[in-house]
């Protein structure tokens, strides 16, 4: 497997953080979990609300929700793979807020996602924007378990 891997993840239900967990373990990678400054509380994420808050967020295309803690050092990681539930087909927005918070130049990127519904779609490519730089992106899959020959199958094509 690569060397200086980081997985970080935005996990709102816990299946996203399970899974990345499981591809760090398997690539030998440090596992970094992208928190919100302001928890989403249960209300926050009733998709079925247009006033909820990640109803809002995900209708504001600038909308940009506030990281806890982004003080990662990036320059000791040459790949960065990044996990994200399915919000609206695409990534949540804190995603973004984290790509742009970092200089990713000279990176590979991996999205991976996890849905109940749709799949990968466009979402990895959506987020090509919120990258300046010279940035390899790898093309985005979808697993929803922590399946360990799924994710080695995967790695071995991705790393």
């Amino acid at each position: 497997m690569a060397k200086n891997v980081l997985v970080a993840i935005f996990s709102a239900s816990g299946v996203t953080e399970r899974v990345g967990k499981e591809i760090a373990r398997i690539a030998g990678a440090e596992f970094y979990e992208i928190l919100p400054k302001e928890k989403y509380t249960a209300a926050d994420l009733d998709w079925m609300n247009k006033k909820s808050r990640s109803s809002v967020e995900m209708n504001d295309p600038s909308a940009r929700p506030e990281i806890a803690d982004n003080a990662l050092d990036m320059s000791s990681y040459d790949t960065v793979i990044i996990g994200f539930p399915i919000w609206w087909g695409v990534a949540p927005r804190i995603i973004e807020t984290f790509l742009e918070s970092y200089d990713l130049s000279g990176k590979k990127i991996i999205p991976f996602c996890t849905s109940g519904g749709s799949g990968v779609g466009r979402s990895d490519l959506a987020l090509h924007k919120n990258v300046s730089g010279d940035v390899k992106w790898a093309k985005g899959k979808q697993i929803n378990r922590p399946n360990e020959s799924e994710i080695r199958r995967w790695l071995d094509e991705v790393l």
